[in-house]
């Protein structure tokens, strides 16, 4: 045997002894991307399914913040991350399915540059009023709005946030003319729905449900396509509007490329965390509702999400300033 053909047999054997990268899957830690600030409902999903993650895959999952630039930030790290598995993204539908909507200066498509991985949860909002509107319930809101065009203002966390698009569905289905007035996040937006600056606002239930209880907001109903265990009185938007559903939700992608055992072996694991009562229990605690499924329904449901939301946008004429 010749050198050469010594040395190409050497290597075929190694080649078919080495064990390919999916077999050997992970063999260092995990990283999920959130594109948000410590404490923010994107990263309290990103941890809590790390721990079982980790868990579930033998090597710690650890959550990478990076916020900034209306999210772009964080979503460019995981854009350009190496498409191995071991860099992960924690999507919802405003940082990575709206935003490219209204801002056109984003350079990436979420729906080429990255995979679904899988479905973590969703949870709907709060439609609230300033309890100086002369409404109880949203039948009685639709008819004030309608009778005052133009003269309610709707509070949201910014332009083509949750609260914002949320609020844009409502206008375009109830057939009402509010004036939008964008904030630079939640907490400001709720500021001035309290002191009556501004009327109403769809708001995460973890971020109003005290002030419901106490009667300084009035909750008309919820966005989602049910009521919800924490307020169960109030009823859905879609009871009056039927069709109508407005629910935030999350998910994880990994750059596009990533190969496809390696996705199935992460919404494999993904899933049998989200199984654990505790995970849903605590999902149960924040207002969500644990979904879990396949890369496949992902992937439907973000290009179905996608579709629902270009067309409120459009209506809406929203962009970014």
């Amino acid at each position: 045997m010749t050198a050469m053909r010594f040395l190409i047999a050497v290597l075929i054997f190694i080649g078919a002894a080495s064990p390919a990268p999916a077999e050997t899957f992970p063999d260092r830690p995990i990283k999920i991307i959130a594109p948000f600030t410590p404490g923010s409902p994107n990263d309290v999903v990103a941890r809590l399914i790390a721990a079982p993650m980790a868990v579930q895959l033998g090597q710690s999952v650890v959550v990478d913040n990076r916020p900034g630039g209306g999210t772009t930030i964080g979503v460019k790290a995981a854009m350009m991350a190496e498409p191995d598995g071991y860099t992960l993204l924690i999507s919802n539908s405003p940082t990575h399915f709206i935003s490219p909507l209204v801002n056109k200066t984003f350079t990436y498509d979420p729906l080429k540059d990255f995979v679904p991985v899988a479905t973590i949860a969703s949870g709907g909002l709060m439609l609230v009023i300033a309890p100086d509107v002369p409404a109880k319930t949203l039948q009685e809101f639709v008819a004030y709005a309608k009778a005052n065009p133009g003269k309610l203002s709707m509070a949201s966390g910014g332009i083509g946030s949750g609260s914002h698009v949320a609020g844009e569905l409502f206008k375009m289905m109830a057939g009402v003319h509010m004036v939008h007035v964008p904030y630079r996040g939640v907490a400001p937006a709720l500021t001035d729905l309290l002191g009556g600056q501004v009327q109403v606002m769809a708001a995460s239930s973890a971020a109003s449900i005290e002030y419901i209880r106490s009667s300084k907001l009035r909750a008309l109903a919820v966005t989602g396509p049910t009521r919800t265990d924490v307020l169960p009185d109030i009823p859905s938007v879609g009871e009056f509007l039927p069709g109508y559903e407005a629910s935030g939700w999350f998910g994880v992608g990994a750059p596009r490329n990533t190969p496809g055992d390696i996705i199935d072996r992460l919404n494999n694991e993904i899933n049998a965390g989200l199984a654990d009562p505790r995970i849903k229990a605590r999902f149960a605690d924040l207002g969500g509702t644990v979904l879990g499924g396949s890369a496949a329904d992902f992937g439907k449901f973000v290009a179905d999400e996608t579709e629902k939301w270009s067309k409120v946008v459009k209506f809406a004429g929203a962009k970014a300033s």
